[in-house]
């Protein structure tokens, strides 16, 4: 999933300043079980803080954990803001409204009708975005309607249904093709036999088209995804109507088993997880559910492997490097630049600040991982990794420092290496842009001003609460 050029800006600044310094908004993360979020039709909400310079405004608030625009979910409930029965019975009504018209043993069953009809039968619904029974016919006859419907069609949804447009909620870029065959193939070379696909729809598609078409592939693949609309194509083992915001299974205990159990199948062996989240999203409670897909493997191991890592690919902007390796120390960032089919600016091929920002981020060694040689990439004996060909390697940084495809410069002011366009400022002490303020926000604490920690992680954070709340 990618995002727009007009948002890379901000979001870069976000990723790497290490807060949300732009929109004056965090999440905060609850560890007490016993106060539950209120729901939204995305399921549990998230608690967010607007913060100002340090100062955090004393009242906190509720909002949507996939939605970051009202437009598309206008839940909001102060903090400490209690609610009549009338309202509570509304809400309720409102987000039992807001679920999809047919339940998931609905979507299977009507599957199954769907593909013993003869292909002359087998009608799609662009317009409704939904596959056609006969019985469902005359309810669409003023739709757009797409005939003869193939098998091989059923297995490319992805291809058949409409990209959703929300950048920020599903973000629905989907992988080109040549980055969807390069982790297919390097998934097996790796020796997995599962893959749980969090938000990567076009992946699946490919693990299960190798899977069923003859070819040389003994992996097995489950999605789960925000956009219920997969539910139609697919049986209850393999997709889950999922919030990767909140660790939310709309379809409750049954897709959480479901999960549960393709994770912890063969003692959690041979099971990697290939997650390609909304760049809108925030990367905290991203973390958040990560971990607790971590937990629900670990559980089906036993004690002697509770130190072991479920295998990880979180695809991602390169710039959201140190935020990802905050939560995941073990992670690093491969150069390989993932590009994606519908998208008009991330596509492969392009130079200099055109590249793709997307990367690779996991717990697997690098050193273990090829890079297509035919497409530039190269391996660098010194730090035992495949990089891109421009990225070369420092000898004062013993590193090849480049993050975004392009050649770095070594900064002896800054003892780092510093993109192309860089150049170092005296005044701000640090390289910048040629054209930036000097006055702009500063890495670092809100709180304190100290640059090695950021506001949430301050040792002052519990004073300046009391008082702000004076």
């Amino acid at each position: 999933m990618a995002t727009s050029r007009d948002r890379l800006g901000t979001l870069e600044a976000e990723g790497s300043s290490g807060r949300q310094g732009y929109s004056g908004v965090e999440v905060v993360l609850s560890s007490d079980p016993a106060t539950p979020a209120p729901l939204c039709p995305h399921g549990p909400t998230l608690m967010f803080v607007k913060v100002n310079q340090g100062k955090e405004e004393t009242r906190r608030f509720y909002a949507c954990s996939a939605c970051r625009d009202r437009k598309d979910c206008s839940f909001f409930q102060w903090e400490d803001e209690k609610l009549s029965g009338a309202r509570l019975a509304a809400r309720e009504a409102h987000n039992r409204s807001c679920q999809p018209p047919l339940s998931r043993s609905q979507c299977v069953e009507r599957y199954l009708k769907f593909i013993e009809l003869p292909l002359s039968q087998r009608k799609f619904c662009q317009s409704c975005q939904q596959l056609l029974l006969p019985d469902d016919e005359e309810k669409h006859h003023e739709h757009q309607v797409v005939g003869d419907v193939s098998i091989t069609q059923l297995k490319r949804p992805s291809k058949l249904l409409y990209p959703l447009e929300n950048k920020k909620t599903n973000a629905q870029y989907l992988f080109a093709d040549r980055s969807c065959l390069f982790l297919v193939d390097l998934l097996s070379n790796l020796g997995f036999r599962r893959v749980l696909c969090v938000g990567t729809p076009r992946l699946h598609e490919l693990i299960r088209l190798k899977e069923s078409g003859g070819t040389k592939s003994n992996i097995r693949s489950l999605l789960l995804d925000i956009d219920f609309r997969y539910s139609q194509f697919y049986m209850e083992d393999s997709f889950c109507h999922y919030n990767m915001f909140n660790h939310h299974f709309f379809d409750g205990k049954a897709a959480l088993e479901v999960c549960k159990t393709f994770l912890q199948e063969d003692k959690g062996e041979g099971v990697i997880m290939v997650t390609d989240p909304p760049f809108g999203g925030l990367v905290e409670p991203l973390a958040v559910t990560f971990k607790k897909l971590i937990a629900m493997w670990k559980e089906g191991h036993s004690q002697d492997n509770s130190q072991k890592e479920l295998p990880i690919f979180w695809i991602f902007p390169y710039f959201f490097e140190s935020r990802i390796c905050q939560f995941f120390p073990s992670f690093c960032m491969l150069d390989y630049q993932v590009d994606y089919d519908n998208h008009a600016l991330y596509k492969h091929g392009k130079t200099g600040r055109k590249q793709s920002p997307v990367r690779i981020f996991t717990n697997i060694p690098p050193n273990k991982i090829i890079l297509p040689i035919e497409e530039g990439y190269r391996f660098c004996p010194l730090c035992q990794r495949y990089v891109s060909l421009e990225n070369q390697h420092c000898e004062h940084c013993n590193s090849c420092t480049s993050k975004d495809g392009r050649k770095w410069n070594h900064c002896f002011l800054c003892k780092k290496c510093v993109k192309p366009s860089w150049i170092h400022c005296s005044i701000c002490n640090h390289c910048a842009l040629p054209d930036h303020s000097c006055k702009g926000p500063k890495d670092g604490c809100f709180i304190c001003g100290e640059l090695d920690h950021k506001r949430s992680a301050c040792p002052n954070i519990s004073t300046s609460k009391k008082v702000n709340k004076l």
